[in-house]
């Protein structure tokens, strides 16, 4: 059998790679310009027509816009809700959860008696202690998603820091690292649509039975065991992009 044969990346897609890594990091914020397409080809060494597919996929993910007269400006806080993954790579990169200009409000923090349907996606009996932490994301004091979290009720004795609601930096799961040495090793989304609830309304400044985007993600240690269970709803007009090799 011939050997598998690796082929270089695209070097447009390296020049858009370089981008995004600014853009996640909050080097390039919402606003900031990207460079033009003759800077972009200057620099890096290759074509024009190179360095604007870089910037047409750029804009084809919503991380960017381009305007006429204007200029092409980053747009991604507007745009882009960043799946569980990316997530738990900026935890561990950089110790925050959230990228500038956002920042989360922990509306409650409670230890409950589990649903039937969260003991499923946690792996536990209907009915145990389990806590449920609901906060509200806002980038620019704009509210843009809500999202509900659920964990064994069991972590609240060892990380009393669960059931307040105060910020717990580097996230809950890093405090559960932290303090158990049990890590996130896995992790995976769902995504759907619903229409908005009275409390969206509330969370979100929307009307109740508007279309919003909804999502669910499960992150769990080496052992399989669900950590931490997670829904959330965004505001409408924001992507959510998962991606990997095949």
């Amino acid at each position: 059998m011939a050997p598998m044969v690796e082929h270089p990346t695209p070097p447009y897609l390296q020049i858009a790679e370089e981008i995004r890594k600014k853009i996640r990091s909050g080097e390039l914020k919402d606003g900031d310009p990207v460079p033009s397409v003759r800077r972009l080809a200057e620099d890096s060494g290759v074509s024009r027509p190179t360095a604007a597919k870089a910037i047409s996929w750029l804009r084809t993910e919503g991380l960017v816009e381009t305007e006429v007269g204007v200029g092409t400006m980053v747009c991604a806080g507007r745009k882009i809700h960043p799946p569980s993954g990316e997530r738990l790579r900026s935890i561990r990169s950089t110790g925050k959860i959230y990228p500038p200009n956002e920042r989360a409000v922990i509306k409650s923090a409670e230890l409950v008696p589990a649903p039937s349907e969260i003991a499923d996606a946690l792996g536990l009996e209907a009915g145990v202690p389990v806590i449920r932490r609901h906060r509200v994301t806002y980038r620019d004091d704009a509210p843009i998603s809500a999202s509900t979290t659920w964990m064994d009720g069991k972590l609240a004795d060892l990380v009393p820091e669960l059931l307040t609601t105060e910020r717990i930096l580097g996230g809950t799961v890093g405090r559960v690292r932290e303090v158990t040495g049990r890590a996130v090793d896995t992790w995976k989304d769902q995504d759907s649509a619903r229409a908005a609830t009275e409390q969206d309304a509330e969370d979100l400044g929307v009307d109740v039975g508007d279309a919003l985007p909804i999502g669910r993600n499960w992150w769990s240690d080496p052992d399989g065991t669900v950590i931490e269970y997670g829904e959330r709803v965004s505001v409408p007009g924001r992507w959510s992009t998962h991606e990997g090799k095949a």
